[in-house]
């Protein structure tokens, strides 16, 4: 009886795979090995894919096939290109035994539909699949060892990049300054997640298909701890061995922020408008709403029970107002090039560290370390649970990161205030830039943080008051000179004093 035979190739692009021939290998040998053998090949089939898993497309067609009585023999390279599993392998020899499947050829294997020859069959798919367990279960080892060396086995997040020369992560000099900067501006509360979408969009970091970054992965990225120099592999924190883009002290600041936001938030019907939330009414003491008429933009008290006489005011001319009162506080050029030489003296005069805090912090570390050699070393022996033990190092590499970055801080106390200061300074300094721009939100954000709750609008003009001794100041001029806090408020009638 001639067999009519199906020519199967198969390759996948899985590590079990590379040292099997190519496609165009396979074809040509068995394309041979069926002259030689004058065997009736009735079509060539090529698949590119796995066969650790059942649900081979074209390796399911040609079954069914076979089923039907298209061809009743099967031409293949080994009997690991028709199986890897064994369910795969078990239907093979199923139709073997009902007589749908009388031959099997293989170049590298003998095979003959008898008790022996399916025994060698079953014995050769049992191979197949016990190569590919073993196989996945050394590279899950090596992967766990690499993890414990501090080796992240995977991709590196925005920030970072993956070295293929050496197989290490290294920085991205470039994006992980972005990445830094986003946590600084989200860490200051003041900003939404979709503002940190925004940043990111505007300094080139998109998603991978160009677009926006969506606010949901602006959370992933602000809660990775991947950037202190801890990350997370099998639901396990590990200390990994290369350069952190951000302190942790930054990154528990972002948590608590994300942590207090967590709550979805509707957007309103109605947007709320540059200045609103800003100030309130010097008559009656109620918030300054805003609407929309004839096109402008009017703010006004919002007395819905109380009367109130105090007028609309448009936005164009609370803008003016704000802008002023923003350019009476800013910092004199001459004085901000005064305290910059005062901030660079005290540079180079500041160089105590405390030693005695430097070597607790040490011991306590190295007590820390010794802890998480314990903690291991129980869980191997089985004493500790998985998520005790889980649990147990989180707190202890995060103690230690902690530990680690005060070692820092404390170093350089006497020069810690130098930075916010000279911060300071710039933003001070930077303030007439902001009164003259049109940006609204940074007004209301300057002016927020100059006069806090003390802006009341009385008839269309904005004022700072201050309450004394049961009496309201209105701000005359602001002046700042005092390094730590900065401000001494000047009053004009009817206190004539200083506060």
């Amino acid at each position: 009886m001639n067999n009519k035979f199906f020519l199967y190739a198969r390759k996948s692009t899985d590590v079990e795979d590379k040292q099997v021939l190519s496609i165009e290998a396979q074809i040509t040998e068995l394309r041979a090995f069926a002259k030689q053998n004058n065997l009736n090949v009735v079509e060539e089939l090529v698949e590119k894919q796995s066969a650790k898993i059942p649900g081979r497309p074209i390796f399911g067609e040609m079954i069914k096939r076979i089923e039907h009585g298209e061809a009743d023999g099967i031409l293949a390279w080994h009997p690991d290109r028709l199986a890897r599993n064994s369910v795969d392998g078990g239907q093979i020899i199923y139709l073997i035994d009902c007589g749908h499947i009388a031959a099997l050829k293989f170049p590298q294997f003998w095979f003959e539909p008898t008790p022996q020859g399916k025994f060698m069959l079953n014995i050769a798919f049992g191979q197949s699949k016990y190569y590919v367990d073993s196989l996945s279960e050394n590279t899950k080892r090596g992967l766990r060892q690499k993890v414990r060396r501090g080796e992240y086995p995977s991709v590196a997040p925005i920030g970072y990049i993956n070295d293929v020369r050496n197989k290490s992560i290294v920085v991205d000099r470039k994006k992980s300054r972005i990445i830094r900067q986003a946590f600084e501006l989200y860490a200051k509360g003041n900003s939404r997640l979709e503002d940190i979408s925004n940043f990111l969009a505007q300094r080139g970091i998109m998603s991978r298909g160009g677009k926006r970054i969506h606010k949901t992965r602006v959370t992933f990225i602000l809660s990775n701890p991947f950037y202190t120099g801890l990350f997370k592999y099998g639901g396990e924190l590990h200390e990994g061995k290369y350069e952190p883009i951000i302190t942790k002290k930054l990154f528990d600041t972002a948590q608590e922020i994300l942590k207090q936001r967590g709550k979805p938030r509707h957007k309103q019907k109605n947007e709320p408008q540059a200045f609103c939330g800003l100030i309130s009414c010097a008559e009656c003491g109620m918030m300054i709403t805003a609407e929309k008429q004839k096109g402008h933009i009017y703010y006004r008290c919002t007395k819905k029970k109380i009367k109130c006489s105090q007028p609309y005011t448009r936005e164009e001319e609370l803008d003016r107002q704000l802008s002023s009162l923003i350019q009476k506080v800013s910092l004199r050029p001459d004085w901000a090039a005064e305290l910059n030489a005062m901030l660079e003296k005290e540079k180079t005069e500041a160089a105590q560290s405390s030693t005695a805090f430097v070597q607790e912090s040490q011991e306590r570390i190295r007590a820390i370390q010794t802890k998480l050699q314990r903690l291991l070393d129980g869980y191997l022996e089985q004493d500790i649970e998985r998520e005790i033990y889980r649990e147990q190092k989180a707190i202890l590499l995060s103690e230690k990161k902690s530990l680690e970055e005060q070692m820092t801080r404390i170093e350089q106390k006497r020069t810690g205030w130098l930075e916010p200061m000279a911060e300071w300074i710039k933003e001070a300094g930077n303030l007439p830039k902001i009164a003259r721009e049109s940006n609204l939100f940074a007004k209301k954000v300057t002016a927020k943080e100059i006069f806090g709750s003390n802006l009341v609008l009385a008839n269309r003009e904005a004022r700072v008051r201050f309450w004394c001794a049961g009496e309201d100041l209105n701000l005359h001029v602001l002046t700042d000179t005092r390094p730590s806090t900065l401000r001494v408020y000047q009053v004009s009638p009817p206190a004539h004093r200083i506060i």
